[in-house]
This record gives C-alpha cells, sequence and structure tokens, in this order.
C-alpha cells in the first residue's frame, strides 16, 4: 500500500521558511542549478505572471499556497512562506495551518515532503528569536522533517576582521586569520541554534550552513546529503536522490548503500 502511494507522487514539494532576507531564492537557484527566477503557479497550476506577483509583493501580500518552480529541475516544487518575524498572528496561523493541510492530505502530489527553516548570519545577533521558537513550541510537523539552514555564513567574514581588529592585529594579520575566526564564530552561533532549538517542544531533525551561495558555483552539497538522511520513507529518499542535480556523489553513494 506504501509503495502504491509513493509511485503516485511525481514531484518532490519542500516549504522553504525564514525571514525576508535569507537567500532562499538564491538558496533554491542552487539546488535547481539556474539563474533564473522561478515560474508561480497558484494552487490549481495556473501560471501566474510575474507583473501580477510583483504587484501582490509590492502591497505587502505574499500567498504560501503558490508553486515556485524552476524549469531547470521542475522534479522540485517550492512554498516560501513569508517571514512572520514582525508578529503577524495572522501570517503565522496561515503557515501553521498550510503545514497541517499539506503534511497529511489526501492528496499526495499536494503532500510536503520537507521544510528548510533559514536562520542568516547576517543577523547574528538575533539568530533564535521569538518567531523561531514560536515555530518550533507550536508547529507540529508531525512526519514532515524540519531542517534548520544556516544561510549567509559569508557575512560573518567582515565579524570575524572586525574583531580581529578590535583584538589589536593589524589589517594583514587580520585578514590572514580571517577564515579561522569565520570558522569558530560560526560553530558559536550554530551551537547556541541547536542549544535553544533543541529545548523547543518540536525541534529540527538536522542543521546545514551554507557558504557561499551567492556564487553560481555555489556547493550544497551538504544540504542535499542532510535532507536525504531525514526523509523516514525509503521511497521519498529515492524520489528526492533522483530529483536532485546538485550531486551526483549522492546518488552514487545512496546506490553503493542501498
Amino acid at each position: 500500500m506504501a509503495n502504491e502511494y509513493l509511485k503516485k507522487i511525481k514531484r518532490f514539494r519542500i516549504l522553504v521558511m525564514g525571514r525576508a532576507n535569507a537567500g532562499k531564492t538564491t538558496i533554491l537557484q542552487r539546488v535547481c542549478n539556474s539563474t533564473d527566477k522561478p515560474e508561480i503557479f497558484d494552487g490549481n497550476g495556473n501560471k501566474i505572471e510575474s507583473d501580477i506577483v510583483q504587484g501582490t509583493l509590492t502591497r505587502g501580500y505574499h500567498d504560501i499556497q503558490n508553486e515556485l518552480v524552476f524549469q531547470s529541475n521542475p522534479g522540485f516544487v517550492f512554498h516560501d512562506s513569508c517571514g512572520f518575524e514582525a508578529g503577524s498572528t495572522q501570517q503565522f496561523d496561515q503557515m501553521k495551518q498550510f503545514v497541517a493541510d499539506h503534511a497529511v492530505t489526501t492528496r499526495v502530489n499536494k503532500r510536503i515532503h520537507a521544510i528548510w527553516f533559514c536562520i542568516p548570519m547576517t543577523d547574528s545577533h538575533r539568530t533564535v528569536t521569538a518567531a523561531e521558537q514560536k515555530f518550533f513550541n507550536e508547529c507540529d510537523t508531525g512526519h514532515v522533517p524540519v531542517i534548520v539552514l544556516v544561510t549567509k555564513v559569508d557575512a560573518l567574514y567582515l565579524t570575524a576582521i572586525r574583531e580581529l581588529l578590535d583584538g589589536g592585529l593589524t589589517i594583514a594579520e587580520a585578514k590572514a586569520k580571517a577564515t579561522e575566526k569565520q570558522g569558530e564564530l560560526l560553530d558559536k552561533w550554530l551551537g547556541h541554534i541547536k542549544h535553544e532549538l533543541e529545548m523547543c517542544k518540536f525541534p529540527p531533525k538536522g542543521y546545514v550552513s551554507l557558504q557561499k551561495m551567492h556564487q553560481v558555483d555555489g556547493n550544497c552539497t551538504l544540504l542535499m546529503e542532510c535532507t536525504a538522511n531525514v526523509l523516514n520513507e525509503e521511497g521519498l529518499q529515492r524520489l528526492f536522490i533522483s530529483t536532485q542535480q546538485s550531486s551526483i556523489g549522492i546518488c552514487i553513494k545512496y546506490a553503493v548503500n542501498r
């Protein structure tokens, strides 16, 4: 019965969450090996013209039901949840209802299979806010795994430079030690994020830090591996691995381990 259900799933569906300017679209472009913007469809599969989408965004309207699809890899369908850090109860409730509906819907091709929750290091002083705590304490995603994506890690490089200069180093000395210091800062903030979220009622299933996503050749292999590893059904794991185009190595690794 389970195998029959999995055979009906044609595309892998992911909900992408996080505050504004967390680098979500850029990550999706890297995942789908694209530099183009995604095409957007409504919940019934009708394409929405880009000028209409832009107009609604300008007016502050955002529809989580819309499907984002890249022509370079139409096997992925993404839903983008606008940030609810401003404290909007309505936005949070809409997101929560969407997760509840799409985690268990009988329309198998509308089910979400994973959630990527982005936390940017451009706001490293506020990595886990009330919004993150509210989501991980109140939103039961059931069998749908949530992965925290620590994004825009490159922003920590300038923070590292500043701290080294404040410590008395010259600019040349600071640049020589900046990469190592950046790594220390990342470990510090990732440890803080894990500590805070693991105390929540519904903690994430995995954590991934992403760097250089603004580069066309940015590597998201770690994200692909983490997502594949937390999927709790072999059929879904197989669908995800066959859909992703970021790493041939993952396909080989999975084939060897079967």
